[in-house]
């Protein structure tokens, strides 16, 4: 994972992503292989999107049960809880991309190669085989984009919040937030919800494609 890692940082870093797949290739690791990662990759940025929204949350009500003691410590923490979710979204909004984009070169290389089959049958299944891979592939994106939607109503709160915050430090506007507590505890709750559907289908897309 490592290798492709860096690969990859250094062919987006030369704008050639066609380049970047064929020194795999000559590697013997094909889009498929590279697919598998990505989506794992992508899995792994949504578990860790989920235990920040969570300390978020945490933050927030921590703030809202403020009985004294230093305000602005509280508040300067709830605004990196912020700065750390908006990091967490932008990061598994990028992997999700790079999974469409290596998607879009397999399925495309693909459809191809079937044109170069001598024997019929062969080719049917691998047509098949390729449906089959699209109609998952498509699920699993759709997931992943609604799960990738659902953390942009919390970033709205938070953002309000830390906002409204920062020019009105005082116990009377941390009382004005505690309504916003249960509206963005029950939109965490839902973000989880969606991304615990979409890690699962990364894992039964994953296995999928090791099996073609």
């Amino acid at each position: 994972m490592i290798r492709i890692i860096l690969f990859s940082l250094f062919f987006t870093l030369a704008g050639c992503q066609s380049a970047y797949y064929s020194a795999w290739e000559k590697l013997g690791v094909e889009k498929r292989d590279i697919l598998a990662d990505r989506v794992e990759s992508a899995k792994s940025a949504q578990e860790e999107a989920q235990e920040q929204f969570t300390d978020a949350l945490e933050r927030l009500s921590t703030l809202i049960s403020f009985h004294g003691g230093e305000l602005q410590d509280t508040y300067e923490a709830l605004k990196d809880q912020y700065e750390s979710s908006k990091s967490s979204a932008e990061r598994v909004g990028a992997r999700i991309d790079s999974i469409e984009d290596v998607a879009e070169a397999l399925f495309d290389e693909w459809s191809t190669e079937l044109e170069q089959y001598n024997n019929e049958s062969l080719r049917r299944k691998s047509e098949q085989q390729l449906h089959q891979t699209q109609r998952r592939y498509q699920r699993l994106l759709a997931t992943m984009r609604k799960a990738e939607a659902s953390m942009n109503p919390v970033l709205a709160t938070l953002q309000d919040n830390v906002l409204y915050l920062k020019h009105n430090l005082n116990a009377s506007a941390v009382g004005a937030l505690q309504g916003e507590f249960e509206n963005i505890k029950k939109d965490i709750e839902q973000l989880i919800k969606e991304m615990n559907n979409s890690i699962a289908q990364s894992d039964e897309f994953i296995s999928l494609i090791k099996q073609n």
